[in-house]
């Protein structure tokens, strides 16, 4: 028997910290990401893509599902979405729901969010959508939500909907089948007959994202052990998030939350997962070197290594609310005499534009990025290729995905040292980034990136090491260094080392 179904995703991670707010129009023309569409244009949109919508999309289909699609948009990180933007998104979401329903009810809701969207008036930006989907839909009609890990996952969350599903991967290659598994949940709630049994765990230290990563300890084994207790046949779902440690807000931090047919099965499962967290706390305790250690064991490594050194701006990460223009690590490379090496990216949109009115094969002085952290950078460069930064993703991570960075122009800043100037901001996922322009990161002695750890699906399998530094930036590797005011008593602000 065939389901109708709506569908809708709305996309950001917010850092309360960062400088730059995200209005409606940064979910208009995202990096990497599909615009803003809603409708039958939202269905053409997510074909092809790696997003969770995609998956859920497909599944529905596979199935015969009458699929009523709402709105689906996604921003690049920043600071927090307006006021404005969250309620003309989420009006125009709710508004279309509410219609569709009346007109003919529906089977379920499946909606793919991030889960660490902050607004001035809701913090929880997640738990109000999801508030108000429950109130128009009514408590019979299943709600399912595909997450990233990144999600500050809150009460509120878990309590307004039937079951939440997050990756299961950090870098995130697999968005596309976590939105298939919410699909499946939702099968699986309506063939239970009523709502599963839930529980919900908040963890009490922050981690840091750079110790996040589930292709190295603490969190590769800890996704393990989520994996085993998840096993049982009474548990439909068990979710580890790790929290966005950049939200200033109660529900900021590390939870789980698990579903299934038992309360006492689900209670035991997620007491101890939450036991396993708990006893890796001086395992999330690492360190990231300095712009200046970084740089010169990349130096050093590089010349005699086979493959490439790759450098990680962790501090001014596109994908954590960086604007992708600090220029600190630039510095250094330039004043260590590093050459092979290929640096993406600069966001700076001035630069680019005067790149281009100069022309490929020119030289010209340009005041290089730092719009968001100063300072930038005086440098005289040779204009190399000039492109409109339009390209189609291929890595694990994001293929398939469109990106459209504006004017794009590679410059070369000091013999051997390459930049990638672009005029949207997106952290380095894929390798596209400076294939479009000519360059094999591959050939290359250092790539350098602006990013925390999705790089890592694209560029660490053609890495001879990976190098983690903190230059100047919003997305500090220690979150304890910033101003929170209003998380919940008892978290603390990072792991404790150990004894």
């Amino acid at each position: 028997m065939s389901l109708r179904l709506a569908l809708g995703g709305f996309m950001h991670e917010s850092h309360s910290f960062a400088p730059h707010p995200a209005d409606y129009e940064a979910f208009l023309t995202p990096a990497g990401f599909p615009p803003l569409s809603a409708g039958a244009e939202m269905l053409g949109a997510l074909e092809g893509t790696s997003v969770a919508a995609a998956g859920m999309l497909a599944r529905a289909r596979a199935a015969g599902d009458e699929i009523v699609p709402l709105i689906w948009c996604f921003a690049s990180p920043s600071g927090p979405v307006t006021d404005r933007a969250f309620e003309m998104i989420a009006g125009e979401m709710l508004s279309r729901l509410a219609r569709a329903h009346r007109e003919k009810p529906f089977d379920g809701v499946l909606i793919e969010l991030h889960g660490a969207m902050v607004t001035p008036q809701f913090p929880d930006a997640e738990g109000e959508l999801l508030r108000r989907v429950r109130a128009t839909v009514g408590d019979n009609v299943p709600v399912v939500a595909s997450l990233d890990p990144h999600v500050n996952l809150t009460a509120l969350m878990v309590e307004a909907s039937d079951a939440l599903t997050p990756y299961r991967t950090y870098p995130h290659v697999d968005m596309r089948e976590t939105g298939e598994r919410a699909y499946d949940l939702l099968m699986r709630r309506r063939a239970l007959g009523r709502p599963f049994a839930k529980a919900f765990r908040a963890i009490d230290y922050l981690t840091p994202i750079t110790s996040q990563c589930t292709l190295v300890e603490p969190m590769k084994g800890l996704m393990a052990e989520r994996a085993r207790l998840g096993l049982r046949n009474d548990i439909a779902e068990l979710a580890l998030a790790f929290g966005f440690p950049y939200a200033d807000f109660e529900g900021c931090s590390p939870a789980l939350a698990c579903y299934g047919d038992d309360q006492s099965s689900v209670d035991a499962t997620i007491d101890a997962l939450k036991a396993a967290y708990d006893a890796n706390e001086p395992a999330f305790a690492g360190g990231v070197a300095s712009a200046a250690e970084g740089v010169a064991r990349a130096i050093r490594i590089a010349a005699t290594a086979t493959k490439p050194v790759v450098l990680a701006d962790t501090q001014d990460n596109p994908g954590g609310g960086g604007h992708g223009d600090t220029t600190g690590l630039l510095a250094e490379l330039i004043a260590q005499g590093a050459s092979g090496v290929a640096f993406g990216l600069i966001n700076d949109p001035e630069s680019a534009v005067a790149c281009h009115a100069a022309g490929e094969g020119a030289r010209l002085r340009l005041a290089l990025g730092g719009r968001s952290v100063p300072p930038p950078l005086d440098v005289e460069v040779n204009v190399i290729r000039l492109s409109d930064g339009r390209y189609v993703n291929q890595g694990p991570m994001t293929k398939g995905n469109r990106s459209d960075l504006g004017p794009t122009a590679l410059v070369e800043v000091a013999p051997g040292l390459l930049v990638v100037v672009v005029s949207r901001k997106t952290q380095a996922y894929d390798r596209m980034l400076f294939r479009h322009l000519g360059v094999e990161p591959e050939a290359q002695k250092i790539v350098a990136l602006k990013s925390s750890v999705h790089f890592r699906a694209d560029f660490e399998p053609i890495a001879a090491e990976v190098i983690v530094v903190a230059a100047p930036g919003p997305v500090i590797a220690d979150p304890s260094g910033l101003p929170f005011t209003r998380l919940r008593a008892g978290v603390r602000l990072k792991p404790r080392k150990p004894a």
